[in-house]
């Protein structure tokens, strides 16, 4: 091995073999990616800023019974417990300890907007409604407009099938009306219990 000795490592004037390029771009390779993401770091906003920007997906949970007003206007003291389910729907709370009380809670939350929650209380006596409270509650068309406000405009194509697009499909056929057939007499059939003498 032709070289010079210092201090007892040779040195060699021969240039580096690739085993040792390969090495020395291993080792340098932690440095240069450091100073690459801190040179791509100096063009991005501060951290507050990026997170104004960029910020994770928050969908829009509506829980609860939706009560309008025209709804709560429908009550009247007296009416059955039966009556009251079929105007505001099934409660979503009824407590065990209290059988005389139905709680409807109703809340909206969305991304950039103040959640809302609104609650309708009725109280029974037996099986007749005594008395009714609730909060401010949106009529049938407030709410409607409030949840046209969730979907992204100009987004969603429309609803609506025009009539040329209805066109393109084959017309459905109906079936042929069959007339009923009488039900058989009772007589037909043979008594349960034997005849009394």
């Amino acid at each position: 091995m032709g070289g010079n000795r210092y201090n007892g490592l040779i040195i060699s004037p021969m240039p580096l073999s690739m085993l040792d390029t390969a090495r020395l771009r291993l080792r340098l390779l932690p440095l240069v990616l450091l100073l690459g993401g801190l040179a791509a770091c100096s063009g991005v906003p501060s951290s507050k800023n990026l997170l104004d920007t960029v910020s994770p997906y928050r969908f829009d949970r509506v829980q609860g019974n939706v009560v309008t007003r025209e709804q709560f206007n429908a009550l009247k003291e007296g009416m059955p417990r039966v009556m009251v389910r079929d105007i505001l729907g099934t409660p979503l709370l009824v407590s065990v300890f209290h059988s005389d009380r139905w709680d409807y809670v109703f809340s909206l939350s969305r991304q950039g907007a103040e959640p809302q929650a609104r609650r309708v209380t009725v109280y029974f006596k037996g099986d007749a409604l005594e008395r009714f409270e609730a909060d401010e509650l949106p009529s049938e068309a407030e709410f409607v407009a409030t949840l046209k406000s969730l979907s992204t405009a100009g987004k969603l194509p429309p609803m609506e099938a025009s009539a040329e697009s209805l066109d393109k499909f084959p017309p459905v056929s109906k079936p042929p009306v069959v007339a009923p057939v009488a039900p058989k007499s009772p007589t037909d059939y043979p008594p349960l219990e034997p005849l009394a003498k």
